[in-house]
C-alpha cells in the first residue's frame, strides 16, 4: 500500500549536482513516489552561499546551518554532495546520530574514512549508499557489493576519471601533446582550474581505494594505493605504443594475489593492446572491467561524471534507501571479513617498455642485455634506430619486457641509468591487458 507520509530528505551541497538533485527531485515527484511506494520531499538545503540564485528550489529551504539542519529529528535520509573531508564526516556522523541514512558522492571521505562511517551506520542502523562516488551514472558500485556478492572476484581494471581519458584520447588521436590536449579539455570544461587531482591520478586513487574494498571485502585506504600522474606521457610515447599495437589510458588496476593471501591497488598510465576492449573508451567516458571467478569477464562503460550523471547515480541510491526505510530495514553495509594485507608495488607482476637514450656505438645493446639479466627480468624485444632529432653519437633504444615483479624492473632501471653508455632514461611505461 502507498504511503502518505512523504520521506524527509535533506541536501547537503547544491552546486553542480546538488542543483541537479534538486530538479529531479522536483520534475519527477511523481514517479518517485510511485517507484519508492512514498512521497519524498526535500525539507532543507544546506549551502555555503544562500545569496546565490538557485533557480527552481524555494528560497525557503536554504540554510547555512547544516547542523542544525541535521538535527531536526525529522529527517529520513540525507544526500551528501558538497565533497572533501570536513565538515562532510562530522555531519555524515550527526546524520546517523539523528536517526538519517546517507546517500554520498563523496569518494575522497569515503577512501579516507570508509570504515569509520560504515561503522557509524551499523551502530545506528542505517544505510550509507555511495554509488555516485565512482564513475557517475555507471551502475558499478551496487552491483560489485550486491550482484556480485556470490562471486569471487580476482581482477578489476578501469578508467575512473574522465578528465585523463579525454586527455590522452586527443593525444592518440590529434597527435596533440599533453599541454595541447589539456588546454582543450580545460576550455571544454572537462579540466578544473587545477586540474592537479585529476592528471596526477589522485582522484582515480581515491576511487580505486573504494573498488578494492568492495571487490576483495577488505579495507583499503587512500594510502594504500600506488599512484603515478601523466603528465610525463608524451607524443613519442604513443609513436611507441601504436608500433606495439596499443594505446595509453590512466588505469586502475587491483588484483588479487595468485595464492589469493594478498591484493595490490595502483594507479598510473600504461601501454594496452588495441584489442582491449578499454582501449576503445574515448573522450571523457569511464569505463571498468572486472573479472570475476563465475561470471567472467564484466565490463560496465558510460559516462563518469557530470551533473546529470552524478544526480542520476545519486537518485538511484535514494530510491533505494527509501524503499529500505519504508521495509525497516538496511542494505549491505562494509563487508571487510577478509581482512587481505595490501601488497606494496614492488610486488605486482608486470611488464615494462622501456625507451632509452645510449651511445651508438658497439657493445652498448650487450651491456644493457646484461644488466637486466643481472636483475632476473627477461626482454622481450627490443628496437634499436639512430635518434630522430639527428644527434649523431646516440641512439635510441627500445626494451620491451616480459611478467617480472615490478621491484626487480625498477631496479633494473635504475642500474640502466648508471651505465656510461647510457645518456638517459627518456621513457618507462607498464604494459597491461594482454
Amino acid at each position: 500500500m502507498m504511503r502518505t507520509r512523504p520521506l524527509k530528505v535533506a541536501l547537503l551541497g547544491c552546486g553542480v549536482v546538488g542543483s541537479e538533485v534538486a530538479r529531479i527531485m522536483t520534475t519527477h515527484a511523481d514517479d518517485l513516489t510511485q517507484r519508492i511506494g512514498a512521497p519524498v520531499e526535500l525539507v532543507g538545503v544546506a549551502v555555503r552561499r544562500p545569496s546565490k540564485v538557485r533557480e527552481g528550489i524555494d528560497p525557503a529551504l536554504i540554510t547555512t546551518d547544516a547542523t542544525a539542519l541535521l538535527k531536526r529529528g525529522d529527517i529520513d535520509v540525507v544526500i551528501e554532495v558538497i565533497g572533501g573531508i570536513e565538515p562532510a564526516r562530522s555531519l555524515i556522523t550527526t546524520a546517523f546520530e539523528n536517526g538519517a541514512s546517507v546517500v554520498s558522492a563523496n569518494k575522497a571521505l569515503l577512501a579516507e574514512d570508509g570504515a569509520a562511517l560504515h561503522a557509524a551506520a551499523e551502530q545506528h542502523g542505517r544505510d550509507l549508499y555511495y554509488e555516485a562516488a565512482v564513475a557517475g551514472a555507471i551502475p558499478l558500485v551496487r552491483p560489485m557489493r550486491e550482484s556480485l556478492a556470490g562471486d569471487k572476484i580476482n581482477r578489476v581494471m578501469g578508467i575512473v576519471n574522465g578528465t585523463t581519458n579525454f586527455i590522452l584520447d586527443k593525444m592518440d588521436s590529434t597527435g596533440a601533446g599533453y599541454q595541447e590536449a589539456l588546454d582543450e579539455a580545460t576550455a571544454l570544461g572537462y579540466a578544473e582550474a587545477d586540474p592537479t587531482a585529476d592528471v596526477e591520478g589522485y582522484d582515480a586513487a581515491a576511487k580505486a581505494a573504494i573498488l578494492a574494498g568492495i571487490a576483495f571485502h577488505t579495507r583499503v585506504r587512500l594510502d594504500d594505493v600506488y599512484r603515478e600522474g601523466m603528465t610525463e606521457v608524451s607524443a613519442s610515447d604513443f609513436a611507441s605504443a601504436k608500433r606495439m599495437g596499443c594505446t595509453i589510458k590512466l588505469l586502475a588496476i587491483l588484483e588479487r594475489a595468485a595464492d589469493g593471501a594478498s591484493v595490490t591497488a595502483r594507479v598510473h598510465p600504461a601501454m594496452i593492446p588495441l584489442t582491449h576492449p578499454l582501449a576503445s573508451v574515448r573522450e571523457a567516458y569511464n569505463a571498468v572491467f572486472v573479472e570475476a571467478e563465475a561470471a567472467g569477464r564484466l565490463m560496465f562503460y558510460g559516462p563518469g561524471a557530470g551533473g546529470s550523471p552524478t544526480a542520476s547515480a545519486v537518485l538511484g541510491d535514494l530510491v533505494a534507501v527509501c524503499r529500505n526505510k519504508l521495509a525497516e530495514a538496511t542494505g549491505p553495509g562494509e563487508s571487510a571479513y577478509t581482512q587481505l594485507p595490501v601488497s606494496t608495488m614492488g610486488d605486482v607482476v608486470t611488464r615494462y617498455h622501456i625507451s632509452l637514450d645510449v651511445a651508438d656505438k658497439p657493445g652498448v645493446l650487450a651491456q644493457v642485455a646484461t644488466t637486466f639479466a643481472e636483475h632476473g627480468v627477461s626482454i622481450d624485444t627490443v628496437r634499436q634506430q639512430g635518434r630522430p632529432d639527428g644527434v649523431g653519437n646516440e641512439a635510441s633504444l627500445v626494451v620491451v619486457t616480459h611478467r617480472a615483479p615490478d621491484a626487480a624492473l625498477s631496479g633494473t632501471v635504475e642500474a640502466l641509468r648508471k651505465l656510461d653508455t647510457v645518456r638517459g632514461v627518456a621513457s618507462i611505461m607498464r604494459v597491461e591487458g594482454e
